[in-house]
């Protein structure tokens, strides 16, 4: 019997509504970080008197290259600030731990999706960056290289990170596929509903919100098989239990994001 238990751990479970929790909390601090400080926050300290912001957009009569591309930049660098966190986090409790992992996650794979989507559409922040560069086809195509090569760094990255520091060892596929896959739809379901209140119209759910949580985070979905087989856990994992402060400080964050944010707040200097 005592043989039989050891080849044949026990599963680890985690809660499904906490795992959501955690998530709906990490995506809408990467929304706020990308339009409330890359594009918003930076607008007014660089020139602009005022302007309003969403869930989806930032507007203002002040626009400059920098704005635009500062909701990617500070993605980016809130990504690499979880990383660097999350690799120190041994003595964290699980449900900390995975809030750094998916709020690495949604950061870092927006940050690089932002290159590659921006090339392709000529659509969003880096079509306007580089809107007056010539030859224009030449840095769309730039645009659309340095996103590809990122967006699968960011894929290798975040997937070794899921074994490495959240404890999710390959063969526990069932476990992995949880994980993942519900950061990525509780994101979707989050930014679609926060865009749907949005004063602009329906076109901003279309556009950026859905590109942003659908397409850029799918990578969620398939990075299981990117992990590279000999990654191992640096430390392991009791499973994410039940915790009633994660879970309702989701539900007052996510009401406020959808019925606050998301109808337009106005900002001045």
């Amino acid at each position: 019997m005592a043989a039989s238990a050891a080849t044949n751990p026990m599963p680890v479970n985690d809660d499904v509504l906490t795992v959501c929790a955690v998530s709906l909390l990490a995506a809408a601090l990467a929304n706020v970080l990308h339009e409330g400080v890359g594009h918003a926050l930076l607008a007014l300290f660089t020139g602009a008197q005022s302007g309003e912001i969403s869930t989806v957009a930032w507007s203002s009569a002040y626009d400059s290259r920098l704005v635009a591309a500062g909701g990617t930049l500070v993605n980016l660098a809130a990504g690499l600030v979880f990383w660097f966190v999350l690799r120190g986090a041994k003595n964290f409790s699980a449900q900390t731990r995975y809030f750094l992992f998916t709020s690495f996650a949604f950061n870092l794979f927006v940050g690089t999706g932002y290159f590659f989507f921006s090339g392709v559409t000529n659509f969003g922040d880096w079509a306007e960056g580089i809107a007056p560069m010539d030859p224009h086809w030449m840095w769309r195509t730039l645009l659309v290289v340095v996103g590809i090569a990122s967006y699968y760094g960011a894929l290798l990255l975040v997937g070794s990170a899921m074994v490495r520091y959240v404890g999710v060892s390959l063969s526990e596929s069932r476990r992995f596929r949880n994980l993942a896959f519900i950061p990525y739809f509780s994101a979707a379901l989050l930014l679609s509903a926060g865009g749907l209140l949005n004063p602009v119209g329906i076109q901003l759910v279309w556009e950026p919100a859905l590109p942003g949580a659908a397409g850029a985070n799918c990578e969620l979905l398939w990075m299981r098989y990117y992990v590279p087989k000999r990654t191992v856990a640096k430390w392991g994992s009791p499973g994410i239990g039940r915790n009633y402060r994660w879970i309702v400080t989701a539900a007052v964050v996510a009401l406020l994001f959808i019925f606050v944010l998301g109808r337009e707040i106005p900002l001045h200097r």
